[in-house]
């Protein structure tokens, strides 16, 4: 369990206590040996989560903690096959978050989020990819906050997000810059508050987000500004909450969100809207909860989100719509998150988010789906977290995220990397909860934590593991409460943790076990308070704890703002 240890413990009534009395020797846990590679390597395999216990011994790197799957470092923009879900790793890494993309016509892409270097250079939230798969060097608008949506028309790259100042200038959430130059035009409608979706007919703008004004006018959530002068047009259809979502498709603006009103009509978070009059039109979807992406291919518009219910018809997180009628389609890949991006290539829709699975196929934050089906492809990528932005070009796939890894493997709470090539290994015990602490000693992984399950056995806060196969031994000490220390000497297993009972004794949360068996020994020094750090040397045992600090998960924000 994550924590952040303030003081030492007392016991029997002495601050920062040494427990004396002990036989045997120290079995070292990190001591480099001979075998181990006298050089990192150059690129070591990433999880998803929080790392809580490290232990080196040899050629292998344990690793305990919250994650889910552990994998190569990506960032968080990548290049994939579209028919195998295989990286292009020629393509430059970005350091943080990517939210949008638009191609530069040209074969290379305008990309935008929250991140500081691309490609090994300094490029604050904004950044061009170049076609020969290198960064710009020249194209620099230095955007001073996060860049949440990109539109490209002509010579002119149209931005939006949380900034407010781009090239130096100030540029409040809203910002023209030329493509070529990478310099902030004039353009500058000054939106009051955030922008999340932008999209370019002819010489219209059309600006979503959270703002109350834009343009120089009161606009709520939703605006068409003059391309080229900036100013609000007439065109007001007074969204009564955020907009996080546009398509424009001919006549019609395709527009989601977490609105109940819009172009003067009741419309829940999706509706279609005249591009001239702004007024809605009779499409009436009806979603019961936020949509957070479109796409219009043909016939249909694609919408995904935070929704389980399109048209009074169950529909989770995902929905195919009649373009003409408003009605939902059979079209039901039932994803089990939110979805925060959609992009359609010929008979394939991608869809990135928060999912780990869709069709009741395992698909972690990545997945194509069978535009006329609904059925998920075998295309399988296998991101580590969220997925906020797609976009398709030819044979391959872009995407962008919260990840920072692409093509990882599965590896719950507990994996073991090579460490001569930084990849995981297959040990793969399988814990079903939190690992806060690690001991190797010989051929066993001794781990600790909040779980109660390893490889599918019931294993309560304390386990053994084979450290060749990754299944889990019969010792079962049966901790009562969570561990959060581990140390071995000799045939002794050390235990520390928030624990009372432990081995069928009671161990007020300092307890010794024994290597072979598993049962307590008599050795009980009665700590009054959590236990969360342990070394043992000769025959002293030193112990560290009392404050400690729960990490939960909260409630997301949807999307990234």
């Amino acid at each position: 369990m994550p924590r952040s240890w303030k003081h030492l413990l007392i016991l029997g009534g002495l601050a920062g206590a040494l427990i004396a009395g002990l036989g045997g020797p120290l079995t070292l846990m990190l001591r480099p040996t001979a075998a181990e590679p006298a050089t990192q390597p150059a690129t070591t395999w990433v999880t998803n989560g929080s790392v809580f216990a490290v232990a080196r011994v040899g050629t292998t790197i344990y690793l305990g903690g919250s994650f889910t799957s552990v994998g190569p470092p990506t960032g968080s923009w990548v290049a994939l096959d579209a028919s195998s879900g295989t990286r292009d790793a020629s393509w430059p890494v970005f350091n943080g978050p990517v939210y949008a993309m638009a191609p530069d016509g040209t074969g290379g892409w305008y990309v935008g989020g929250s991140f500081t270097r691309a490609g090994g250079l300094v490029r604050n939230n904004l950044a061009r990819v170049k076609a020969d798969k290198t960064i710009d060097p020249a194209w620099n608008p230095n955007a001073n906050g996060s860049v949440q949506a990109l539109a490209v028309s002509g010579s002119t790259v149209y931005v939006g997000g949380l900034f407010t100042s781009v090239g130096g200038q100030t540029r409040n959430r809203l910002a023209a810059i030329d493509a070529a130059t990478g310099n902030v035009t004039s353009w500058n409608p000054n939106a009051n508050s955030s922008v999340f979706a932008l999209a370019v007919s002819g010489s219209t703008v059309y600006v979503g987000g959270s703002f109350t004004s834009v343009g120089g006018q009161p606009r709520n959530s939703l605006a068409a500004l003059d391309a080229a002068t900036g100013n609000a047009t007439s065109w007001d259809p007074n969204a009564n909450s955020i907009v996080y979502a546009l398509a424009v498709s001919g006549s019609t603006v395709y527009v989601g969100g977490f609105f109940t009103s819009v172009g003067g009509q009741t419309r829940n978070r999706l509706a279609a809207l005249d591009a001239a009059t702004g007024a809605a039109t009779a499409w009436n979807p009806n979603v019961n909860s936020s949509v957070y992406a479109l796409a219009v291919s043909g016939s249909t518009v694609y919408v995904g989100g935070l929704f389980t219910s399109v048209g009074g018809q169950a529909r989770n997180y995902l929905a195919a719509i009649d373009a003409a009628t408003g009605n939902v389609t059979s079209w039901n890949p039932n994803a089990n998150g939110s979805v925060y991006a959609l992009a359609v290539s010929g008979s394939t829709v991608y869809v990135g988010g928060d999912f780990t699975s869709v069709g009741g196929q395992p698909r972690n934050y990545l997945a194509a789906i069978d535009a006329a089906t609904g059925n998920v492809t075998s295309w399988n990528p296998n991101a580590n977290s969220s997925v906020q932005a797609l976009a398709v070009s030819g044979s391959t796939v872009y995407v962008g995220g919260d990840f920072t890894s692409v093509g990882g493997q599965t590896r719950n709470s507990l994996a073991a990397l090579d460490a001569a090539t930084g990849a995981a290994t297959a040990w793969n015990p399988n814990v079903n909860n939190i690992v806060s602490a690690l001991a190797v000693s010989g051929s066993t992984v001794y781990v600790g934590g909040v779980f109660t399950s390893v490889g599918g056995q019931a294993r309560n806060y304390l386990a053994a593991i084979d450290a060749a196969t990754g299944n889990v031994t019969s010792w079962n000490p049966n901790s009562n409460s969570s561990v959060q220390a581990l140390a071995v000497s000799g045939s002794t297993v050390y235990v520390g943790g928030d624990f009372t009972s432990v081995g069928g004794q009671t161990r007020n949360r300092l307890a010794a076990l024994d290597a072979a068996t598993g049962n307590v020994t008599s050795w009980n020094p009665n700590a009054n308070n959590i236990v969360s750090a342990l070394a043992v040397s000769g025959s002293t045992v030193y112990v560290g704890g009392g404050l400690y600090q729960r990490r939960g998960t909260g409630t997301e924000l949807p999307r990234r703002h």
